[in-house]
């Protein structure tokens, strides 16, 4: 098992950056494939980013358009994601997931455990 803990979030005006962590703690986190994912409010969960277990794969949703970045260090058991050019759209609040398996994906019922989640508004 893995637990997950957001940080990162907060307010930032459009076009600005915002870089999230998550630490994962538990047994094994390069076994896990990792992913971000976001849900405004009204809105369904979609994905954001995922990234499989060594980081030399990953997939990003369309709208994040080369924006965003996922990354991993195994050897600290964190996943970030690097936001820039942030659009009021991108306001939502943003869990990191863990999945029992080493490729990457986007499917959400892939991923097994869920941090709580870290609020990013992005407004002027």
């Amino acid at each position: 098992q893995v637990q997950l803990v957001e940080s990162g979030g907060g307010l930032v005006q459009p076009g600005g950056s915002l870089t999230l962590s998550c630490a994962a703690s538990g047994r094994a986190f390069n076994m896990y494939a990792m992913g971000w994912f976001r849900q405004a409010p009204g809105k369904e969960r979609e994905i954001v980013a995922g990234i499989n277990w060594s980081g030399g794969t990953t997939y990003y949703g369309d709208f994040v358009k080369g924006r965003f970045l996922i990354s991993r260090d195994n050897a600290r058991n964190m996943v970030y994601l690097q936001m820039n050019r942030l659009r009021p759209e991108d306001t939502a609040v943003y869990y990191c997931a863990a999945a029992e398996r080493s490729a990457a994906t986007m499917i959400g019922n892939d991923y097994h455990y869920w941090g709580q989640g870290t609020q990013v508004t992005v407004s002027s």
